[in-house]
């Protein structure tokens, strides 16, 4: 047991010098939400601590180390005063952590929150339940919930909840806004950034119990030995909070690597290279969790090149990984250079005809929507189609398409909207949550991905609201039921401040400012417009690309009589791909709820809607007061100026002011570039644009470096 203290104490000491002292200095973000600040209130501290004198455990595991020195450190921050862990006794007035097979819960990671004795007693039938469990105890603190709310019990109702990161072995991220990668494969695996436990423990703080450590657009070098001893000394840096690690497949790894004549997935030699790399990985990695696969789909290789199928290539990989507990992830992300087709509804076309055929061990992963991470999207048709095939969620919590780390917006409603419309796969109640969940199909395999969004900048996620994101599809991964409301309110408390007046402020902002944005930017279900390449600022009127589904005006195919994509039986019939009954929501233009109209219909400029506007003037109206409503944002931000680091308010207000100014050029752009097809005066009370559209169009030439 001294072994067992001296260990924590250790810990302790590192924790403190990289993350916990926070008196003398401004806060620069780095602690995210495990903010373990004293809390002011006296007559609160001292009903915490009556009921934290001590942190008993049984058991040395690094799990459970992290646990209690988890505990400790948060008990000590809140309370400011020393809470000794102790191996046995029968005190009271502490915390008790045990594993326990008894536990009566529904899932091994689950844990329960109980008062027994006079103790608080964390239980749990793995020590990554107690984990969860400890950290589910501080967030009940730090959001200054009483202990007479106790008993609570929580088991996760998704079994593999990971982080996707697109980075790349240079040093950069795909689609990062906020600085370079995290992992410095250069440095590793002599040298270990003592960060990588702190992004351990913030993933573990959520119940995110998985991470994919590189880029779908993946390297060969990854199947290198070298690279692998790259990535086993993060894997023991993460297996502490019960993380395992991920790997992205680059498919022609047996060519490139291996030195094979072929990559083809049913030829043997092929097949026998991969079965020793995986035993090649779990010699090294004995929890490792799979791969992660982008095949066939934007120039990427894959098993279509040899005439095979996707199905073909993920269960050659899944039967490689033979006994070991290991998965494959397949993503459906694919659609064909097709000038008369409709990338709505490629995915499904490839992977419907294929359900069923999958290994039991491989999970199709599919985005939330057909396209590709929109402001707003329908939910994937897929979701509703593949009764015989567990499906993954992908949601991108970077900020690709919403305005990179310059824009504040709060993306749990654009979760919450998907994870609860009903597919109908299996009647009514079929959600897409309870069909990633596996209650739907029956499914024991079950994950939720977020294309992550931290980086090396001090804060992680750059602009320091984008920590919320991170936070609410961590929590969402674990129980999807959970509302937007929530889990802004306890982002903020945890993470800016608990004063109430203050909270609120910022709680209202986060939560209309997903709304926001899709009015300033893509209002009505118009979608894909925003600037090419890199994806940033409008750019509607783009017609020239490579492929037709990079132009712009495929989507919104405006014209003289109106716009939107006809997605009916007289259009593209990508409604078709949808049971019966969501087809019915939104088949009929008179009917279809405005937020999807463009998605689904061309539309005329001169056509009434229920809200007794036409629809350009709708449009018009939805730019004009989108853009306003960014200074309502900053209004709310100001509110909460005195309860806010300085620092940190100076930040986010920064951004905001570009944030007001970026809404006007998308306002301008796109009500100016409309107005060309709608032929249309702006309408009352809102006023021309100063500029042109020639104006507007040159200034995208520069963001695009054209």
């Amino acid at each position: 047991m001294r072994t067992y203290v001296q260990r924590v104490g250790s810990w302790l000491c590192l924790l403190a010098g990289l993350m916990w002292s926070v008196a003398a200095n401004a806060d620069d973000g780095y602690r995210l939400w495990l903010k373990y600040d004293l809390i002011k209130d006296a007559g609160l501290r001292t009903a915490y601590a009556s009921q934290a004198g001590f942190i008993q455990v049984t058991g040395r595991s690094g799990i459970l180390a992290s646990a209690a020195g988890e505990l400790q450190a948060g008990l000590q921050g809140l309370l400011g005063k020393p809470v000794p862990v102790v191996s046995s006794g029968s005190k009271t007035g502490g915390i008790v952590l045990t594993v326990s097979q008894a536990v009566a819960l529904p899932n091994a990671e689950g844990y329960q929150l109980t008062q027994q004795g006079g103790n608080v007693v964390i239980s749990a039938k793995t020590e990554a339940g107690v984990l969860y469990g400890a950290f589910a105890l501080l967030r009940h603190l730090q959001t200054r919930q009483p202990l007479r709310n106790l008993p609570q019990s929580s088991s996760p109702k998704v079994r593999y909840r990971m982080l996707n990161h697109w980075d790349n072995v240079n040093g950069t991220i795909e689609r990062g806004y906020a600085g370079g990668t995290l992992w410095k494969w250069y440095e590793l695996p002599e040298t270990v950034d003592p960060r990588y436990r702190d992004y351990a423990r913030a993933n573990a703080s959520l119940g995110i119990n998985g991470s994919v450590l590189n880029n779908v657009n993946a390297s060969a070098r990854f199947m290198t030995a070298e690279y692998l001893q790259k990535v086993a000394a993060i894997a023991n840096v993460f297996r502490a909070y019960g993380i395992r690690v991920y790997l992205s497949v680059y498919f022609p790894a047996p060519k490139v690597v291996g030195g094979l004549k072929t990559s083809d997935p049913l030829d043997p030699q092929v097949k026998a290279w991969w079965t020793d790399k995986v035993a090649e990985i779990y010699k090294l990695i004995p929890d490792f969790g799979g791969f992660l696969v982008k095949a066939n789909s934007e120039g990427e290789p894959g098993p279509q090149d040899y005439g095979r199928t996707h199905a073909d290539g993920a269960n050659m990989l899944a039967e490689a990984l033979g006994d070991h507990d290991g998965i494959v992830l397949w993503r459906s992300f694919v659609y064909k250079a097709d000038p008369k087709g409709d990338r709505f509804k490629a995915a499904y076309e490839e992977f419907k005809p294929l359900d069923g055929q999958f290994h039991k061990k491989v999970i199709v992963q599919v985005k939330n929507g057909p396209i590709d991470f929109q402001v707003r999207e329908p939910f994937s048709p897929l979701f509703g189609a593949m009764d015989r095939t567990p499906l993954a969620m992908e949601f991108q919590i970077t900020q690709e398409y919403l305005g990179f780390a310059t824009h504040s917006v709060f993306e749990a409603p654009l979760f919450k909207e998907c994870l609860d419309s009903d597919t109908w796969q299996k009647g009514k109640g079929s959600t897409v949550a309870k069909v990633i969940d596996g209650s739907v199909g029956n499914y024991t395999l079950s994950a939720m991905a977020g294309v992550a969004n931290t980086g090396s900048d001090r804060n992680w996620t750059g602009n320091p609201m984008g920590q919320a994101n991170w936070y609410a599809f961590g929590r969402l991964t674990w129980d999807h039921t959970l509302a937007s409301e929530t889990l802004a309110r306890e982002w903020v408390n945890m993470t800016l401040t608990t004063e109430p007046k203050a909270a609120q402020a910022i709680t209202d902002m986060m939560l209309r400012s997903r709304e926001i944005y899709v009015d300033y930017t893509n209002p009505l279900g118009l979608h894909h417009i925003m600037g090419y390449g890199i994806h940033y600022g409008p750019e509607p009127w783009l017609d020239r690309a490579p492929r037709p589904d990079w132009r712009h005006t495929y989507y919104h195919r405006a014209d003289s009589i109106g716009v939107g994509f006809d997605r009916t039986a007289s259009g593209s019939n990508a409604l078709s791909q949808y049971k019966p009954e969501v087809q019915a929501q939104w088949n009929n233009p008179e009917s279809c709820p405005l937020p999807y109209l463009l998605w689904f219909h061309h539309v005329a400029w001169t056509k009434k809607l229920p809200t007794g506007r036409t629809l350009w003037d709708e449009i018009c109206t939805r730019y004009y007061t989108g853009a306003d409503a960014v200074g309502w944002m900053q209004q709310q931000w100001a509110q909460a100026k005195p309860a806010i680091d300085p620092e940190l308010y100076a930040d986010v207000a920064g951004r905001l002011a570009t944030q007001h100014r970026e809404a006007i050029w998308w306002r301008d752009a796109c009500v100016l570039y409309f107005q060309t097809f709608a032929k249309r005066p702006i309408p009352a009370p809102f006023r021309q644009p100063d500029r042109t559209l020639e104006d507007v169009k040159r200034l995208v030439d520069i963001y695009q470096m054209r």
